[in-house]
């Protein structure tokens, strides 16, 4: 085991660590503050619980003690992705910096700009902040990062896993180059690592131990659900509470209304229970983990990211009461207990569908949680829908929910018209090849099949009383009957050729030839055909005599007009000219004028 003494930090500083009641150094902490003292950038690995934030707050602590900060110019940075992350890393400093002058400033959303602005103005020598805030304040022109010397990126896993890899990037653009930067996180994916190579510039990698480890000090317990229903599960968390008598236990869900759903849940049992996760205000969730430090909150119902990195040495249990979707948060659950070389317990409940998941924590770990039965009755753990939970479907699904049935389906849909005895009445009879009646004692009578005739045939032709065959005269053909439209003759062809081609089915009485159209006089002329409205309005012109009307004589044209005279092209050409004309005429009269007359 190594002491603090023997780490190389400041007498100062060893004196604030031996006030809070620490002597010997973690793996991690005995690991990276010498390299951190040193001024090399750290790449540090360890489970959690076992002193990260100590491990880059004493070194920063040392190195800053000689300076002075100026106005909105912070010397030492810290990015945390959590407000409750960044809070407790302002405790740890104020802790640890108690007996020194320097200053400190926590940047975190929910709060009001003002507070912030003016700890900026007086200067700060160590900034703790989340990503988003930090940005805002220098967007706003009320920080300047060109004075950075330290950057410490907490939970880096993390930081990078939550979408803020851009964030990041612009940040670290904002730093000047020459910087000394250190990386502290519990898990480390290879993935990961490959990101935080384009930060660090020849890191010192420290792994206390292996990535995604859990602490050894602490029980892990199985706990199957055979039903996936959320009101089982709840009954399974209430029974392990009750069976455990916790002092402090932390429950974590995967979605944050799963949070309020099973804080309330607790309460109505009797449990004393609050949640916390994101979309909390933020005096909220600060109230709610000041209650549970200092144990006037028994249970807190939280989510991944809000209780990610706490330091809460007195909890006793965490109970998984979903299985994580990534397993590294399995590892980040668990590290809640368990922490300063205390046991801890932790809970987790499986369920059917949760297979895949648990074989991926499963598979992370390396080992298999002990399994702890429940003697429960779940038949009851039922979960009641209302009428109006059923789900509703929106625009044609709706309207055929409520019998709004279409086409086929429609058809398809109804019952049967005919009794069920006389149906297999039916097929008996189908099957010993004898006729199916449509009713008992009467036979079916067979329905004439309707003959369809392809396009283009004549329909059958019934005359009332036989007419006398009109020939043509000699030397002529017979004419076509061209009355009607192109598409009635395509549809009603040519009654003379179709009537040998083919007999006609109804024999009522032969089919005779229409007569010949009689020829036209001279003077005659087709009537033409008009179409549309102008159809009926107007008369057949071939009623209407052609009349020869005598053309009228054309009338004379009138006599032509005498040539103008041409116009100027432009109307200033024509001023010009009038205007030389009166100038002239007016000259020639005052010479007159003034002339005396010869003598």
């Amino acid at each position: 085991m190594t002491e603090f003494s023997e780490l190389g930090l400041s007498p100062t500083t060893l004196q604030a660590v031996a006030d809070t009641g620490y002597t010997t150094a973690t793996p991690i902490q005995a690991a990276a503050i010498p390299v951190a003292l040193a001024g090399q950038d750290v790449l540090g690995i360890a489970q959690t619980g076992t002193g990260k934030t100590a491990a880059f707050t004493l070194p920063l602590i040392d190195k800053l003690m000689n300076g002075r900060a100026k106005a909105r110019m912070p010397r030492a940075l810290v990015i945390a992705p959590t407000r409750e992350l960044a809070d407790q890393v302002a405790s740890s400093f104020e802790k640890y910096a108690k007996g020194t002058k320097l200053s400190w400033a926590l940047l975190i959303g929910g709060v009001s700009f003002g507070d912030q602005e003016k700890k900026l103005d007086r200067g700060v020598d160590v900034l703790i902040a989340t990503p988003g805030r930090l940005l805002d304040h220098f967007e706003r022109g009320k920080l300047l990062m060109t004075g950075v010397q330290f950057l410490v990126v907490d939970e880096a896993d993390r930081m990078l896993d939550m979408g803020f890899i851009p964030d990041i990037e612009r940040i670290f653009k904002m730093t000047p180059p020459k910087k000394q930067t250190l990386f502290f996180s519990a898990t480390m994916p290879p993935e990961i690592t490959r990101l935080t190579k384009q930060f660090l510039k020849d890191p010192v990698r420290i792994e206390a131990a292996r990535p995604a480890t859990t602490n050894e000090n602490i029980t892990q317990l199985l706990v199957k659900v055979p039903s996936s229903d959320p009101k089982a599960k709840r009954l399974a968390l209430r029974a392990l509470i009750e069976k455990a008598q916790i002092e402090t236990g932390i429950v974590f869900c995967n979605r944050k209304t799963e949070v309020d759903i099973v804080a309330k849940s607790l309460r109505s049992h009797g449990f004393d229970a609050a949640p916390i996760h994101g979309d909390l205000d933020q005096s909220q969730r600060m109230k709610t983990l000041a209650d549970f430090r200092s144990g006037a909150l028994k249970i807190l119902v939280a989510s991944d990211v809000a209780a990610r990195g706490l330091d809460i040495p007195a909890v006793s249990h965490v109970f998984n009461y979903d299985v994580p979707h990534h397993a590294d948060d399995y590892v980040h659950r668990i590290g809640r207990t368990g922490r300063a070389g205390r046991s801890g317990i932790t809970y987790m409940l499986v369920t059917p569908a949760d297979d895949k998941g648990f074989d991926k924590v499963v598979k992370l770990i390396g080992s298999t949680p002990q399994e702890e039965k429940l003697d429960l009755d779940y038949s009851n753990a039922v979960t009641v829908r209302r009428e109006g939970d059923s789900k509703r479907g929106g625009g044609r699904d709706r309207d055929r929910t409520r019998g709004g049935e279409r086409g086929r389906d429609r058809d398809r849909n109804r019952a049967p018209t005919e009794p069920s005895d006389v149906a297999a009445a039916n097929l008996d009879a189908a099957i010993a090849g004898e006729p199916i009646p449509s009713a008992p004692g009467e036979a079916l009578t067979k329905r004439p099949t309707r003959s369809r005739k392809p396009r283009g045939e004549a329909a059958p032709v019934v005359v009332a009383a036989e007419a006398p065959e009109v020939e043509a005269p000699a030397g002529e053909k017979p004419r076509r009957d061209r009355g009607g439209s192109s598409r009635d003759r395509g549809r009603q062809p040519r009654v003379e050729q179709d009537a040998v081609a083919e007999p006609s089915i109804v024999e009522a009485a032969p089919a005779v030839e229409r007569a010949p159209r009689p020829e036209r006089t001279e003077g005659d002329r087709p009537a033409r055909r008009e179409r549309g409205r102008d159809r009926d309005r107007r008369p057949e012109r071939s009623e209407q005599p052609r009349l020869e009307a005598e053309r009228a004589p054309r009338p004379e044209r009138a006599p032509e007009r005498a040539p103008r005279a041409p116009t100027p092209r432009c109307r200033c050409a024509a001023s010009s000219r009038s205007a030389v004309a009166r100038t002239t005429t007016t000259v020639a009269w005052w010479v007159s004028a003034t002339t005396p007359p010869p003598s």
